[in-house]
């Protein structure tokens, strides 16, 4: 697999232990392991038993790391606390971190998922107090509509199987859904399978929160597509008070993200691709063989 960035910096374990044993000398002798991850922003290491070590692989992700500092509490949910800060050195030119490690298994797309305790979680974000920074995908879908059809256009030019007249159909018909009028509410914005932490079958943990903030509470409503079947979905709809106008814009946001993030990563990132056409596939815009 080649690069997923053409601006990413080249890190690797040798680089990790330099960086922890130079600023934070009281873990110099722990083991670092390079962690499997279908993240796209972080290069991600285990440090000892009990921390990871994440660092930016590229500038625009560089920023992120204040974010992941901000403090979430209170919540169904277990959120990884960022327990130290590293700064530029030894080559590597941004800030990074060193989060607590949370134990479980990251979700994967089809599985028989917690869609009650994935509700809830989602539901008790929502109910945080008003205020705070806009969220990533917080705005009207609007904001996304050209990247959106550009990248359905370039989808058409691959080999992927893919229905563009029903995906332009679905992404019309979000388009057209009541906007949220209501007041911005505390999203993630990235629920994603490979964020959400599973252990003994229950939601234990969710990762990744440099893209939280408020905004439009429906694209929290994505892991409905990218994580749960039909045979589920409908328990997450009901379970999170989703009404007809949220749920189009949801499974709008679901589908603008699949069909951008699929011709990027396809050949680069084999988590996000397979989940990029999952979602496809459960929006009907794969065509039948």
């Amino acid at each position: 697999m080649g690069r997923m960035h053409a601006d990413e910096h080249a890190i690797d374990t040798t680089l990790v232990r330099r960086l922890v044993r130079g600023q934070f000398p009281r873990w110099a002798d722990l083991p670092v392991t390079p962690l499997a991850s279908g993240g796209t922003v972080n290069a991600v290491y285990r440090l000892g038993a009990g921390l990871t070590v994440r660092l930016p692989l590229t500038a625009g992700g560089a920023g992120d790391i204040a974010k992941e500092t901000r403090v979430l509490d209170g919540l169904p949910a277990a959120v990884p606390a960022v327990v130290a800060l590293g700064e530029p050195a030894e080559g590597y030119p941004w800030p990074w971190a060193v989060h607590g490690w949370l134990d479980g298994s990251p979700a994967h797309e089809g599985q028989d998922a917690p869609a009650r305790d994935l509700a809830g979680f989602v539901r008790a974000l929502r109910a945080r107090p008003a205020g705070g920074p806009p969220a990533f995908r917080g705005q009207p879908l609007s904001t996304v509509d050209a990247p959106t059809r550009r990248a359905i256009a370039e989808l058409c030019r691959t080999d992927e199987p893919f229905d563009a007249a029903a995906a332009l159909a679905a992404w019309a018909e979000a388009l057209e859904a009541p906007q949220w009028t209501g007041e911005p509410s505390w999203v993630h914005a990235d629920l994603m399978p490979s964020n959400l932490l599973l252990r003994d079958g229950r939601l234990s943990g969710v990762l990744d929160w440099a893209t939280a903030g408020v905004g439009d509470p429906a694209c929290d409503l994505i892991p409905a597509w990218n994580l749960l079947t039909a045979a589920t979905r409908h328990t997450f709809r009901e379970a999170v008070g989703a009404d007809d106008a949220t749920w189009a814009r949801g499974r709008g946001r679901a589908l603008s993200m699949a069909v951008i993030q699929l011709p990027y990563y396809r050949h680069t990132n084999p988590v996000i691709s397979a989940n990029a056409r999952f979602v496809l596939t459960e929006l009907g815009c794969v065509p039948a063989p």
